[in-house]
């Protein structure tokens, strides 16, 4: 029951979508360094051939790029089809991509419901049913299968901030999460939610830069996330020191959701 066995990821095939930026990055290099084979998913094909590049380089483990515009079923389709003719079985999915929309109240459209909605909670529930015969593979081999979708603080309390669609999209997969849970987990393959508090990110960027310091304050410990963090709790859902936890929502926010307000 050493710390090397219990958190050990060496050699398990990991796809991490939109893990060529941001906290996608952060997830797929914790990966990379510690002997996973890892491939990165986005419409963005530049950057996740490029973090595959880098990753690589930094190894022990590896990282290929299969872009995908997640927007369009086809593209989930050819991204599952790829993958099935790469490998055998799929040990984690980290459904990480997603977007955000800001408006104000009275000017909130329509389309920004459509398009976020889409992507941070419909295709998250077509990309894991897509992929789940690799899973089940994955958990005939002793420890189950996981998946780990990327929520957020927002989808725990009212944000601050005017991103209605965001929001309620985040709430939407924490439950999609549990739900996912429930009739995954007789398959042997878990589904767990990582509601993440602010970290640097393309996202994150803008209102970082005008609200950094204050976001801090309200934070109990004091600073916003560092890749170590998000990295080392995708390494725990991961192992099998994480091997028993199913249906969780982990609040990995430095307790900004629990923070005291006068």
């Amino acid at each position: 029951m050493d710390v090397p066995t219990l958190f050990d990821v060496k050699d398990k095939v990991v796809l991490v979508t939109g893990g060529g930026k941001g906290i996608g990055r952060m997830i797929s290099e914790g990966y990379v360094r510690n002997g996973a084979k890892v491939y990165i998913s986005s419409r963005d094909a530049k950057a996740c051939e490029e973090a595959a590049k880098e990753l690589t380089s930094i190894g022990p483990g590896t990282a290929y790029a299969i872009p995908a515009d997640f927007y369009k079923e086809s593209e989930c389709k050819k991204l599952a089809d790829e993958l099935k003719k790469r490998e055998k079985a799929l040990h984690v999915l980290v459904n990480n991509s997603g977007s955000n929309w800001g408006a104000p109240y009275d000017e909130y459209p329509d389309a920004a419901w459509v398009r976020v909605l889409t992507l941070n909670l419909q295709r998250v529930f077509t990309i894991t049913q897509l992929l789940t015969p690799l899973l089940e593979e994955a958990g005939k081999q002793g420890q189950p299968a996981r998946v780990i979708n990327i929520g957020s603080v927002d989808g725990l309390k009212v944000p601050s901030l005017e991103t209605f669609a965001y929001s309620s999209s985040k709430a939407g997969l924490h439950h999609l999460s549990r739900v996912l849970a429930n009739h995954l987990g007789r398959r042997n393959i878990t589904s767990n939610t990582i509601a993440c508090g602010p970290f640097q990110s393309k996202m994150m960027k803008a209102t970082l830069e005008k609200f950094q310091p204050s976001m801090e304050q309200s934070i109990p410990l004091g600073r916003i996330g560092t890749p170590e963090d998000v990295a080392g709790t995708c390494l725990f859902l991961s192992s099998r020191a994480g091997a028993y936890v199913n249906g969780a929502t982990i609040a990995l926010d430095g307790g900004s959701v629990i923070g005291a307000r006068l």
